[in-house]
């Protein structure tokens, strides 16, 4: 171990020290080991950078799949339109993989889909994460018995059913739609859910029209969105 020691000593260069490493047979005392800690930090590292990387491009590509129509269905509005989105289906699913990404460890039960864009990202996202998935429905299609929220629109009011017994006290639920615009129908499913004792853990959007201002509405109940748009 003393000559090894004073070996090492008589080498001071670079270039030498890399020759002895590389000649560790030789001298099975100098070792040059990577810290475990610091490989560790790392890799979760290079893990994030490449996951938001990835998390980006999947955006991206959801924001291009969904056309924009001028005028629809009135002058001045800007319709987003997902029709689009579910004919592309690389873009399809890395919107329901971003959901699913997000929910799988926060124990949600029920994953309630408002009427009617909710029924078409809701069930794939309530299968991947094991929870049931509940209808939220405008009046008179749902058969059995149920209860009835009403919330007001900017030409009236309307009304959301969901069957009773579907949704039960203690339920973790998330609530999913397509879009968020002036809030009043995430509203109206919130309300409805918090009424028969359910915890509204978080509300769920493809897109939301900021200056429609629906997040306000919304108050304090958080919303999560993949993709912000210009509706008018």
């Amino acid at each position: 171990m003393l000559h090894t020691s004073l070996y090492c000593r008589s080498f001071p260069s670079p270039s030498h020290l890399r020759s002895l490493v590389l000649s560790s047979r030789l001298f099975p005392s100098v070792a040059v080991r990577t810290s475990p800690t610091l490989s560790l930090r790392r890799s979760r590292a290079n893990r994030s950078i490449a996951m938001a990387a990835t998390e980006d491009n999947r955006i991206k590509r959801i924001a291009s799949s969904i056309r924009v129509i001028p005028d629809w269905p009135k002058p001045g509005v800007m319709f987003q339109d997902i029709t689009t989105l579910l004919l592309d289906p690389l873009a399809f699913k890395d919107s329901i993989d971003l959901f699913v990404e997000r929910y799988k460890d926060k124990g949600i039960t029920v994953v309630a889909g408002v009427e009617a864009r909710g029924f078409i990202f809701g069930p794939p996202i309530a299968l991947a994460i094991g929870a049931k998935f509940v209808p939220m429905r405008k009046p008179n299609k749902l058969p059995g018995e149920v209860i009835s929220e009403e919330y007001s629109l900017e030409y009236g009011t309307d009304v959301m059913e969901m069957h009773v017994g579907a949704v039960q006290s203690g339920d973790r639920v998330l609530v999913i739609d397509d879009l968020i615009a002036t809030g009043g129908t995430l509203c109206a499913a919130i309300r409805l859910l918090e009424r028969v004792g359910a915890e509204v853990v978080e509300s769920a959007c493809v897109i939301e029209l900021p200056e429609l201002k629906g997040r306000e509405r919304l108050g304090d109940r958080p919303l999560f969105v993949l993709i912000k748009a210009k509706g008018v």
